[in-house]
């Protein structure tokens, strides 16, 4: 019988990390409760799928999916396919996670709960709810994403504390309404473009405190463009708003 929760985890060169979180992931038994993972895979040619590949025939048939894509085409556009892929198989809890243990599996229960049993329409595992819960993060980077977080909190007029986080369960009923095809943005414009769609159509957020642990193996996919388009986004998103263009998929 399948799981009603399927993690989505999108990679690129990320052989040192794969085996190891979807061991932790998949070995995760919360009062019964389990996940299943979907890897989307931008070609990467260090050999990450291939290590998917045998994870999937030797041990994890039936738990364990893998998307394969031709090159990197950017984050925002696998967790849509991701999303997609997870709705056509009728997934009720949906989340996002990195794959390099920034995120920490463990939480993934709290994240679940939070939609399955508190009834929110949506959580975001928040480094910023209960102060500054970030681990061995360059102290500029520290201060850039939680004033970026605060400058789309005034901006887009929100109270979400950790509005670039990547670390999300959704409910099916949120991913179905939202129109997928018109989310235009990529990098952590992506992640703030998702939340405040959600929060515009009228769903429920709770905000779960985790902490971020900055990556031990493998090489971060942040770059400054991420941040400009970040920048730029939101006074997109707050244009799109005002002018009523925000609308549930008809």
């Amino acid at each position: 019988m399948h799981s009603d929760s399927i993690v989505i985890i999108p990679t690129y060169n990320e052989k040192e990390n794969i085996e190891a979180i979807i061991r932790a992931v998949l070995s995760l038994d919360d009062d019964g409760h389990q996940f299943e993972i979907l890897v989307i895979d931008d070609g990467s040619p260090d050999g990450t799928a291939q290590i998917v590949k045998r994870l999937m025939a030797e041990e994890f048939d039936g738990r364990l999916y893998l998307l394969e894509r031709s090159g990197k085409l950017g984050l925002g556009t696998a967790y849509i396919a991701g999303f997609k892929w997870a709705l056509v198989r009728n997934y009720g809890y949906i989340f996002e996670m990195d794959a390099d243990f920034s995120h920490d599996p463990k939480d993934l229960p709290r994240l679940y709960k939070a939609c399955a049993v508190e009834g929110y329409d949506l959580s975001v595992g928040s480094r910023y709810i209960t102060g500054v819960n970030v681990v061995n993060w360059p102290i500029g980077r520290v201060l850039m994403s939680y004033y970026a977080s605060a400058y789309v909190r005034t901006v887009l007029g929100i109270s979400l504390r950790d509005t670039t986080a990547g670390f999300v369960c959704y409910t099916r009923k949120v991913l179905a309404t939202i129109d997928l095809d018109a989310i235009r943005f990529k990098g952590y414009a992506f992640q703030i473009e998702m939340k405040f769609t959600s929060l515009s159509l009228g769903f429920r957020v709770k905000e779960v405190p985790v902490i971020f642990v900055n990556r031990e193996l493998g090489t971060s996919k942040m770059s400054g463009g991420i941040f400009s388009e970040a920048l730029f986004g939101v006074m997109r998103l707050r244009w799109a708003s005002m002018t009523g263009k925000i609308r549930a998929r008809k």
